[in-house]
């Protein structure tokens, strides 16, 4: 062992450390979020709150239990399957939105026409396909590195 050679060592423990520090508090955050996310959709349509809560409900547990590398895959598979269903299913009045200017759809909290609504809810879905991908990814790297040579 030659000079230097454990200080390095020393330092990628360290830094992996601090990496995975900050990736546990960064899936926190996530759950806390989306876990607010399902909450505040309760006051929502009676037939919206269901698959809203379970949405975002669903990202924020997957999130939760990826703070602690602990993964479902067959969850994130199932997540993804809903998300991407559901943005090919409202997709044509996002696009009805960008043309016609993308107007405002924060302005209130009620919507006051139909695409404003559906626009703010194809962003929440975006938003919902991020994070499942970003756990995906995340997943696919941790078992690569536990298995590397089986495919």
């Amino acid at each position: 062992m030659g000079v230097g050679e454990g200080e390095e060592e020393i330092n990628d423990v360290s830094s992996r450390t601090h990496s995975g520090l900050f990736m546990k508090v960064f899936n926190l955050i996530l759950a806390v979020l989306f876990l607010l996310f399902a909450a505040l959709q309760l006051n929502d349509e009676p037939d919206d709150v269901l698959f809203w809560v379970l949405v975002y409900g669903g990202v924020g547990i997957i999130s939760a239990f990826a703070a602690y590398n602990k993964y479902n895959m067959w969850a994130i598979l199932f997540g993804l399957a809903a998300v991407l269903f559901e943005m090919f299913r409202k997709f044509p009045t996002f696009a009805q939105w960008i043309s016609s200017g993308m107007p405002t759809i924060i302005g209130e909290m009620k919507a006051s026409s139909p695409y404003i609504e559906l626009a703010r809810e194809y962003l929440g879905l975006c938003l919902c396909l991020a994070v499942l991908i970003y756990h995906y990814v995340r997943y696919s790297k941790q078992r690569k590195q536990e298995a590397p040579f089986v495919e």
